[in-house]
């Protein structure tokens, strides 16, 4: 159950990514005088991706989950889409029932564009294709054999789950508002423990599930999209994002910085590189997970400050209702982006906020790091001289190849291994016994960390370039490429 959440909060990145398009359409549109033709043009086409994004996650979680990808599968999301939005329809439910429209439970309303409708099409989908692809019909139904016989399914599949949901939906509906009102009427505090909750749900790769009910519209608070579209009130929308912004463009930097200073005299130039790679990442597009990932295990304690800390600034920003917005994350580049927002309140003000956070940041990873002889990167000890050699060889001219190479050894190779994919930063490895990896080994190759988290399931935390290691190492496992000896 867990390797299939965390296959499912990978396979959310997919449209997920497409929202940075968005900011950047929306946001120079604002930026740009609003006499002009153009500005109003990029606006309408900014908003444009943002109105389905429903349907976004309808196709990128039927590609994500499925096997082999295919496009079939996302065809299926479409048409699994698109049945109950039609079905469930006020105008459709009141036809349904004999009433008129006006007497149509609110609750079907909100089906048009909720993402959860997206997420549930897209694994509907997902789990009739990886079942019935390779299904064969009787030769007189042979053309609607295999792939094209998914769409069909889906759309029948979809059609009784609307029946269903005709039922149960305004029930699970007023759940949700109720569980968001109820946060929402925490006020600052629930925006923090929102916070806190993201940073420790990290780990699991679960913090997706948390975005998409306080992010998007799915409980109705919509944070992000209410944003985008200028919707709401000015200093609330957006309280669930803009205290990222003091951490992911300051904080978090700031205590990379601390753990290079405590990094041994000997490991300074390896910590320093990895630490200042990781506080660009986190600055500049504000993907925090290779400072996080770094100190995460090996310094959990720190980890726990930091989850405190990202709450504490969340819950301040939205007490002083200081408000921004991001799409991807929160980077200078949605920060740029969001600043100029018509309902962005006082945006200047998180930069301030972010100095304090630096100082914060930096003085309470330092004191942690020495008070708890805390082992973050460059204070684990020296490695061997033929673990460093290992940790620089190249084969090929190609360091990424290199590296692919180093990790398909250290996991056990293809005997070893069930599955590889990967996401933003990690591999996500599926093997068949994860005590057989060599831990040191693959952190001598270039890996972040290791999260083995079952006997099956272990995540190799790389960095940005991920894909370009986790490519070759898939083609390594197709071919089957034997361990050298």
């Amino acid at each position: 159950m867990k390797a299939y959440l965390q296959k499912m909060g990978k396979s959310i990145q997919l449209p997920i990514s497409v929202l940075p398009a968005a900011a950047l359409l929306v946001g120079i549109g604002h930026w740009l005088p609003q006499k002009l033709v153009v500005a109003q043009f990029l606006q309408v086409g900014g908003t444009a991706i943002l109105g389905i994004l429903a349907l976004l996650f309808a196709i990128g979680l039927a590609v994500g989950m499925s096997k082999e990808h295919d496009g079939a599968a996302a065809l299926a999301g479409v048409v699994a889409y698109f049945v109950p939005i039609k079905v469930l329809d006020p105008a459709a439910v009141a036809t349904f029932e004999g009433i008129k429209k006006s007497q149509v439970n609110p609750a079907f309303a909100s089906i048009s564009g909720n993402v959860f409708f997206g997420i549930m099409a897209g694994l509907v989908a997902a789990a009739l294709y990886n079942r019935f692809y390779k299904t064969e019909l009787p030769s007189a139904l042979a053309f609607f054999s295999g792939k094209r016989l998914v769409p069909i399914l889906s759309s029948i599949v979809m059609l009784g789950i609307s029946v269903v949901l005709l039922f149960v939906w305004p029930v699970i509906y007023s759940g949700l508002v109720i569980f968001g009102k109820t946060i929402v009427g925490f006020g600052a505090f629930g925006a923090g423990l929102y916070a806190l909750c993201n940073r420790l749900l990290i780990p699991t790769g679960l913090h997706q599930a948390l975005n998409s009910v306080f992010l998007f519209n799915v409980a109705g608070i919509n944070d992000l999209g209410k944003f985008w579209a200028n919707q709401g009130v000015r200093g609330v929308t957006g309280m669930y994002m803009a205290g990222f912004f003091p951490i992911m463009m300051f904080g978090l930097p700031a205590g990379a910085y601390a753990i290079y200073r405590n990094a041994r005299p000997e490991n300074k130039k390896k910590t320093a590189g990895l630490m200042m790679a990781g506080a660009f990442s986190s600055f500049f597009t504000g993907v925090t997970e290779p400072i996080e990932f770094s100190f995460m295990f090996s310094a959990w304690p720190l980890y726990l400050l930091h989850a405190l800390f990202t709450g504490l600034s969340v819950a301040f920003a939205a007490m002083m209702h200081w408000t921004a917005g991001f799409t991807f994350s929160a980077g200078l580049v949605d920060y740029v982006l969001s600043a100029r927002m018509p309902i962005a309140n006082m945006p200047y003000m998180l930069i301030v906020q972010g100095a304090v956070m630096a100082v914060i940041y930096y003085f309470g990873f330092n004191w942690a790091i020495q008070t708890f002889d805390l082992k973050t990167p460059g204070r684990e000890g020296a490695s061997t001289t033929a673990e460093s050699a290992a940790a620089t060889a190249t084969v090929g001219g190609d360091q990424n190849a290199a590296e692919a190479k180093q990790i398909y050894a250290a996991i056990g190779g293809a005997a070893n291994i069930d599955n590889v994919d990967y996401c933003t930063t990690r591999l996500r490895l599926q093997l068949k016994d994860t005590s057989k990896i060599d831990a040191q080994a693959l952190k001598d190759a270039g890996a972040i960390a290791v999260n083995t988290l079952d006997q099956h399931n272990v995540q190799v935390i790389i960095g940005t370039n991920v894909q370009f290691v986790g490519e070759p190492l898939e083609n390594l496992f197709a071919k089957k490429t034997p361990l050298p000896a």
